[in-house]
């Protein structure tokens, strides 16, 4: 059978109508140019997928370069971050590169600028400025210093890098045309005065050149081919072509910017502003923490860089914007960890389980198989005593016929062990159930081929050897937001929406022997509970695990009955 050819999205058909029209496949080259202000999200993993998964597509480069013009926001500490995620995400750049290494060139096109009457400084500020711009139905109003001399600009510029003046009180603006129609080309500003010490530059600069007027020529410097961003810089498509026009030389490559729509997650925020606002406010304990939607965060939880590629690869690339379900980003996580995570038994809110006909001296190694999904994953062994912990939600004195776990007078099977009945239970002076008392069938025994090996039961439940537990800390990570668009509310601060119940922590938690030698980023099944990670916190005095995902979306039940 042939192999059915993907088709191709719409910046793939732009690229391939390009070449088609003469462009030479070797000057394809592309870049992803993040500002290092936060850690990336899911949305930016999106970005990230499209702009590398082009150069392996085309056998292009990929630059990662960072787009460093603001240094009131910027650290190195983001920086570093944002190479880890996508060195993480399994993508190699070309090189790194910082728009910062352009300050010099930038600085010296805008004095070609002002000499041939295409740029101005403006004495305003920026108040003055917003209110001569006019409207979208309005043309705008002239800069008094708009008409200023080439000599009188050059001498005030080189001032304004010099730190002659405060912030503020003046600024170079582009001198386009103030009755366009497209706003954003309402004489730009492309320079304004920071007196803040840059991460790579130090106190070099006093003036920072704006986005628009970097972002372009950058591309152009490194002879980017295809510059995609997200949909709400397509307007600025017609300055970015402008700002080139003014530099551009007809022997060199000529990028072109092209849109796409960014990726929005329902039960999520994907601003950095607010995201940083979690932060610092202290609703999370992190730019990492399990719930955030970052990169650092998502690693974290235990999700696998090929979920979050097979998640950006079936949510697609759109043309318009859109909200993809949470829900499909976890369907990818647990179909990739129900191929790769080992099963192990945990039980995460123990009852005390005696076998009252077991040996009180006697341990056996059970066999235990690792995961039934992989041919070859092998088994453990599990030991087990007389005394067992399982889950209190796994008995009841009294059920109906739809409770198939252990009831007294009932039988289940312990996975990987012995058929049990329970017979009596153990309270304290409150009525709580300190401990089960149970017979087991001795003959029973799972995978020993006896006749008893083969009686079937309703229920199954998993335990773990009291003797031989390890204690652990559980992490019970749920969605950060009850609302599917926590920050759609004209009327309500999105913060009011978090979940009270995002992080639920179970410190006596007991994990099978055999995850003593987990290391952190492991990742396993919890028998009936769900997939979970070794988190960083794991010492060796305490393992600690994060719920990566529930073995089933429980919200999707919890939409139904609204």
């Amino acid at each position: 059978m042939s192999e059915v050819k993907k088709s191709l999205n719409f910046l793939e058909q732009i690229i391939e109508e390009d070449l088609l029209n003469g462009l030479e496949r070797s000057l394809l080259k592309f870049r992803f140019p993040p500002e290092p202000n936060g850690y990336l999200h899911i949305g930016h993993a999106a970005a990230i997928c499209l702009n590398f998964g082009l150069g392996i597509k085309y056998d292009a480069p990929v630059n990662l370069r960072f787009d460093d013009t603001n240094p009131e926001k910027e650290e190195q500490e983001y920086v570093d971050a944002i190479k880890r995620d996508i060195e993480w995400l399994g993508f190699e750049w070309a090189e790194v590169l910082y728009s910062s290494d352009y300050f010099q060139q930038l600085y010296d096109w805008a004095v070609m600028m002002i000499k041939q009457g295409n740029a101005y400084v403006d004495d305003q500020n920026s108040q003055q400025i917003a209110d001569q711009k006019g409207t979208p139905t309005s043309p705008g109003i002239n800069s008094p210093f708009r008409d200023r001399s080439v000599e009188e600009n050059l001498t005030i510029f080189e001032k304004m890098k010099m730190g002659a003046f405060e912030e503020g009180t003046h600024v170079l603006r582009a001198r386009i045309d103030m009755s366009s129609a497209n706003m954003l080309m309402r004489d730009p500003v492309m320079y304004r005065i920071l007196k803040r010490a840059h991460h790579r530059t130090g106190e070099h600069w006093k003036i920072y050149p704006m986005y628009d007027w970097t972002h372009g020529e950058s591309d152009y410097i490194e002879q980017i081919s295809h510059s995609l961003c997200t949909l709400e810089f397509k307007h600025h498509r017609e300055l970015y072509d402008w700002f080139l026009d003014q530099v551009y030389d007809e022997n060199r490559l000529r990028p072109k910017q092209r849109e796409f729509a960014r990726r929005n997650l329902s039960y999520t925020v994907m601003s950095k502003r607010k995201l940083l606002q979690l932060v610092e406010e202290g609703y999370v304990k992190g730019w990492d923490d399990p719930r955030m939607p970052t990169i650092s965060g998502l690693r974290r939880r235990g999700f696998t860089p090929k979920s979050i590629r097979d998640f950006t690869e079936t949510a697609g690339i759109a043309k318009r914007d859109n909200v993809t379900d949470l829900a499909l980003l976890e369907f990818h996580i647990r179909t990739e960890l129900n191929k790769i995570a080992p099963r192990v038994m945990a039980v995460l809110n123990p009852v005390k389980l005696v076998i009252t006909n077991y040996p009180e001296d006697k341990e056996e190694l059970l066999t235990a198989e690792n995961n039934p999904e992989v041919d070859d994953a092998g088994f453990r062994t599990v030991p087990f005593s007389r005394e067992l912990y399982i889950e209190q939600e796994d008995f009841r004195e009294e059920a109906n016929k739809k409770f198939f776990r252990l009831k007294l007078g009932r039988e289940v099977r312990l996975k990987n062990a012995y058929i049990i009945q329970a017979n009596d239970v153990v309270k304290d002076e409150n009525g709580n159930i300190t401990e089960i008392h149970c017979t087991y069938d001795t003959d029973s025994k799972s995978g020993s081929g006896s006749e008893a090996s083969m009686r079937k039961v309703k229920g199954t439940i998993h335990w773990v050897s009291i003797k031989h537990a390890l204690k652990a800390e559980v992490r019970l990570y749920d969605r950060l937001f009850t609302d599917a668009a926590p920050d759609a509310h004209k009327d309500k601060d999105f913060k009011e929406f978090i979940n009270p119940d995002s992080l639920n922590i179970v410190e006596n938690a007991y994990v099978e022997p055999s995850l003593a030698t987990a290391t952190v980023g492991d990742s396993f099944q919890f028998q009936r509970l769900g997939y979970f990670n070794v988190d960083p916190d794991t010492s060796n005095e305490t393992l600690v695990f994060n719920r990566t995902v529930a073995l089933r979306d429980s919200w999707a039940k919890i939409e139904q009955q609204k």
